[in-house]
């Protein structure tokens, strides 16, 4: 059963505000960067109360990780649920990362791609939740391209993994470029070449 705010008790709100508050810092400086006066600017809380809720400034990164990943996993999830077909699946992708070109979804840049970049030699914790949320991506496009294959929307593919590391490489790609170099138009033209993939080269 999921708590209504109602429900849960004082420390559950604090402990859920301070995530929701450091979670963008986080994102925008990364871990090594964020230090405990960001900390405290964020929430407007001493560090004895962050503290108090958490037992290092790990713990309340590893927390801010799942919530900023969350936000971007929910988002796909939500289109995913609405769509019909194994295509419309697919395009939540483009959709979804389209539309953050619009709507500023990613301001700091995608909390995977950043956590990767950053803890990929320096937070093995960090870079192990990321590098796990990047394994499940990818076999979540495997899985709707074989669905798709099976019900005949896409053609019969010889390396689907392949093809879904592809989408991955793409968009995060286009992700990171877009932010480091303030130029959207990597991620839009990786967008385009994510729906060409899946309109012109595995659509059957």
């Amino acid at each position: 059963m999921v708590k209504t705010d109602q429900m849960k008790s004082k420390s559950e709100r604090t402990r859920q505000f301070i995530i929701e508050q450091t979670a963008p810092v986080f994102n925008k400086k990364g871990y090594a960067g964020t230090s405990m006066s960001d900390l405290t600017e964020a929430t407007g809380l001493t560090k004895g109360a962050i503290y108090g809720n958490f037992e290092n400034k790990d713990e309340v990164a590893l927390a801010a990780f799942d919530f900023n990943a969350a936000c971007v996993i929910n988002g796909i999830r939500e289109l995913q649920a609405k769509a019909v077909t194994q295509e419309e699946k697919l395009m939540s992708y483009v959709v979804f990362y389209r539309a953050s070109l619009k709507n500023k979804i990613l301001p700091a840049g995608c909390p995977i791609a950043n956590t990767l970049t950053e803890a990929d030699d320096t937070h093995e914790q960090l870079n192990r939740k990321a590098t796990d949320i990047v394994r499940r991506w990818r076999k979540n496009i495997v899985d709707i391209i074989e669905a798709g294959i099976g019900n005949g929307e896409f053609k019969k593919i010889v390396d689907v993994t392949a093809v879904a590391s592809e989408i991955v490489v793409l968009i995060e790609g286009g992700v990171v470029l877009s932010k480091s170099t303030r130029d959207t138009s990597f991620l839009r033209h990786a967008t385009d070449r994510v729906e060409r993939i899946i309109l012109q080269e595995i659509k059957a």
